[in-house]
């Protein structure tokens, strides 16, 4: 369960702006009727011997395409690093702008349970703002939102390799910015379609308390910065900030995942913009609540 499991992470380089799948161990790989039914060459029984049977790492660079800031409808592209991997009985997630260690060994047979502490770096209008009326209200604050993670994952649903994972991360910003709260709960389904390729599905969404929201969301009622081009005031409060799906390819640059080395990434993202995430002025009046982010990456997993 830990070499499907570091598989799956491993084909989330770029993921790292995502949070996606956590795929389940091996069995036979001749069921009827399931992807495994492609040449057994494609889905052949994983060997015995391969470099996520110890601790390993994966390493990698992403660049991203998206929003310059929750709402907007200018777009800029980002350069994202990516650190993953398992040390001991702790495995190390990449998560949106962060990164999660989960505490529980997996089993070889599932359900696997997921329990640890996440950690994310928001930069949200902190700067690269593109439109000069939002940014004439000025620059947030960097927020370290850190909190517990859990999940459970349940393998071979479809065929012997696939994985549908449920997971939830909590977050309390530790930096004073905007002093406020998130839950992420997220639902993926992994799947490998060769030894090489793998796809993965994920649905999510995000919960914001009313200091969150105030701090992203509100809009004062007078800024003398932009006297001709104000912006209606605006108090926004919590609740569900956006919905989103993303999907993940993957291909292992070997043709063979399980000896680790250099894998390339592609992930396509629509989410869309809820409640005062939505209704603001930042979005509703200078933006968009439609949002989508696109990324490719490269990462190399070596054995330690």
């Amino acid at each position: 369960m830990k070499m499907m499991r570091a598989i799956g992470w491993t084909f989330c380089v770029g993921g790292l702006a995502l949070g996606l799948a956590s795929p389940a161990s091996a069995q036979d790989a001749s069921v009827p009727g399931t992807t495994a039914d492609v040449p057994n060459e494609a889905l052949a029984q994983l060997p015995g011997d391969t470099v996520f049977d110890g601790d390993y790492l994966t390493v990698g660079l992403g660049a991203a395409y998206g929003a310059s800031y929750s709402g907007s409808d200018d777009y800029i592209v980002s350069v994202l690093p990516l650190v993953q991997g398992s040390i001991g009985d702790v495995d190390l997630n990449p998560r949106p702008a962060g990164l999660a260690l989960d505490f529980i060994p997996d089993t070889a047979t599932g359900p696997n349970f997921s329990l640890g502490v996440v950690a994310r770096l928001n930069r949200d209008r902190v700067n690269r703002i593109k439109d000069e009326v939002v940014a004439a209200y000025g620059e947030l604050d960097t927020a370290i939102e850190v909190g517990p993670t859990a999940g459970i994952s349940f393998p071979r649903l479809l065929n012997p390799f696939d994985s549908l994972s449920f997971n939830v991360d909590l977050g309390w910003d530790v930096l004073g910015a905007h002093n406020g709260m998130t839950i992420a709960p997220s639902i993926s389904y992994f799947t490998p379609v060769s030894r090489a390729a793998a796809v993965s599905l994920s649905l999510s969404t995000k919960y914001v308390d009313d200091d969150y929201a105030q701090y992203y969301y509100s809009v004062p009622a007078a800024n003398p910065a932009v006297p001709l081009q104000s912006l209606p005031a605006f108090d926004a409060g919590g609740g569900f900030e956006d919905v989103g799906v993303n999907l993940l390819v993957g291909y292992d640059l070997s043709g063979d995942v399980t000896d680790g080395g250099l894998a390339l990434v592609g992930i396509g993202g629509y989410s869309r913009l809820l409640g005062d995430a939505k209704r603001t002025p930042f979005t509703s009046i200078r933006g968009d609540a439609d949002q989508w982010f696109v990324a490719v990456g490269i990462g190399y997993t070596f054995g330690l």
